[in-house]
């Protein structure tokens, strides 16, 4: 009878064959969220090359580079020639804060108000703009957006917006908030992926597929159920996190 109502109700049977551990194609590093914590950044980037030993392997961000820690420039800065250099293996995807930031670029007056408020203005410092000079002149959105624009290295906006949201490998998918549990992850909605999803948390997939993700901070990383939860709270004292994910195995490492 349960099976004929989800059945009728259009919901995969989740009392299918236990769920097969996450195994890539190859060894898999996934960092969590680094909200503009450089230092710490560069300490994991150490354990992690460190801990590879030059064996392949991908190295996938998670999303939300920038915001609320002092270093976003800096931190944009290392990711964008890493992947530039290291095209092949390091991925970067599209965080909730870096949709915020580029919609700022593009509509200050009706969304500038959103990402200031949620970090924006430290993002914004760390690139030598001030909100302060821009008191006295008429449209100061309008300001900061332009001068965020004029700041961005060249290029760096284009590979902003290029930011995939999703990256896989065998069973193993990385997107930096959520994922429907009810839909291929072909069919996930953009929004989903970088600001969540209702059932995520609580509904394990029926597929077979481990969804990495950031966005939700954890006292510690978690790996169960289908889920790897990478993101510790670097940006309010806690450690940045990377999990490696090999063989059916999943480790964490911290700076």
């Amino acid at each position: 009878m349960k099976r004929l109502l989800r059945f009728l109700s259009g919901r995969p049977d989740r009392s299918a064959a236990p769920l097969p551990p996450p195994t890539p194609a190859r060894r898999t590093y996934v960092v969590g969220d680094i909200h503009g914590m450089d230092a710490p950044l560069s300490r994991l980037l150490a354990r992690i090359a460190k801990d590879r030993k030059n064996q392949p392997a991908d190295l996938v961000f998670a999303g939300d580079y920038i915001d609320r820690g002092g270093q976003s420039a800096a931190v944009l800065n290392r990711l964008f020639r890493l992947e530039q250099s290291r095209s092949d293996t390091v991925t970067c995807l599209m965080g909730n804060h870096e949709r915020m930031m580029l919609d700022f670029l593009d509509d200050p007056a009706r969304k500038g108000a959103l990402w200031l408020v949620n970090g924006g203005q430290e993002t914004l410092e760390s690139f030598g703009i001030t909100r302060r000079a821009r008191a006295g002149i008429s449209n100061p959105l309008d300001s900061l957006s332009q001068a965020l624009r004029a700041a961005l290295p060249s290029g760096m906006e284009d590979w902003l917006r290029g930011l995939p949201l999703m990256w896989q490998s065998g069973n193993l998918a990385v997107v930096h908030a959520a994922a429907d549990p009810f839909r291929p992850m072909q069919d996930q909605h953009p929004k989903t992926l970088i600001w969540g999803h209702p059932d995520f948390p609580d509904t394990p997939r029926s597929d077979g597929l481990w969804v990495a993700h950031g966005h939700v901070i954890t006292e510690k990383p978690i790996a169960r159920n289908g889920h790897i939860a990478v993101d510790t709270g670097a940006c309010r004292n806690g450690p940045l996190t990377a999990a490696c994910i090999e063989a059916g195995k999943v480790r964490f490492l911290q700076e």
